[in-house]
């Protein structure tokens, strides 16, 4: 289900609801202030400033809407998504700001472009979703200029281990679904690095102090894995976490994300 293109589409990414689920958790909860997206603005902005910009799973292009002050007005940004629901969110989200993206719809393993086109491909948390990644890194490889840069960001194994963890109390199921072929902090550097003679790895320092149950609960529902769980289930879920909450008047959910840049 995780490549599954046709339930990613139809299902899981067919609107924003999912995502903006997710989202909200992170938006109100996390630790560090600053806030993923402009962080990953800082490593966008060495960029040119006539860049020629690919996002690949654009989603409902919350980086750009955040960072929207922070655009220098001679980028050229086409955003791309696999669902033509996500492209239409981001349409309705950027419109308003009176920049001229571009906005399509777009399978990352074959890119409609000519070689050497971007300075920048940009795969903000989208990579382990790619049924071929060595296809899609392939196509990103040779859409890139010679000095071009992939910006690729993933999480770590231990990403939301307690979500993790809750999940599996509850349902007696150590068997969920995982991505059969991770793109994560753990593996990406070897996965990049059969195509980009130049990667490192950044690290987002953060993690989630949550003190409400709902909005864990809107996020698990929001998952892939949803699916998987009885209504009896997600009530012990619950049950769960509101001891937990009363006990120790939050909730800690430890995070791990980071941004791979790889330069041709």
């Amino acid at each position: 289900m995780f490549t599954n293109p046709d339930y990613l589409k139809t299902d899981q990414y067919r609107d924003s609801s999912n995502l903006d689920a997710r989202a909200a958790i992170h938006q109100r909860f996390s630790t560090n202030p600053y806030g993923w997206f402009h962080w990953v603005f800082d490593l966008l902005a060495k960029l040119p400033e006539n860049a020629r910009i690919l996002e690949l799973g654009c989603g409902p292009g919350y980086l750009w809407k955040e960072c929207a002050q922070r655009i220098p007005a001679a980028w050229n940004i086409t955003l791309s998504d696999l669902s033509p629901g996500m492209v239409d969110a981001a349409w309705r989200n950027l419109v308003v700001i009176g920049r001229n993206f571009k906005f399509e719809q777009m399978d990352a393993q074959e890119i409609p472009y000519p070689d050497e086109t971007f300075d920048a491909v940009i795969a903000n948390h989208m990579l382990y979703h790619v049924p071929d990644r060595r296809k899609a890194l392939s196509e990103i490889k040779r859409v890139l200029k010679a000095d071009g840069r992939l910006f690729a960001a993933t999480v770590g194994d231990k990403h939301l281990k307690e979500i993790g963890a809750y999940l599996t109390r509850a349902t007696m199921k150590d068997n969920l679904p995982r991505f059969a072929d991770p793109f994560l902090i753990e593996n990406g550097l070897e996965q990049l690095q059969a195509y980009f003679p130049h990667v490192e790895l950044s690290r987002y320092e953060d993690n989630l102090r949550v003190t409400e149950v709902e909005p864990i609960l809107a996020y698990v529902r929001s998952g892939i894995r949803a699916a998987y769980f009885s209504e009896e289930e997600f009530a012990k879920i619950e049950k769960e976490l509101r001891a937990q909450l009363k006990r120790d008047g939050e909730i800690f959910i430890t995070k791990d994300s980071g941004m791979f840049l790889a330069r041709k």
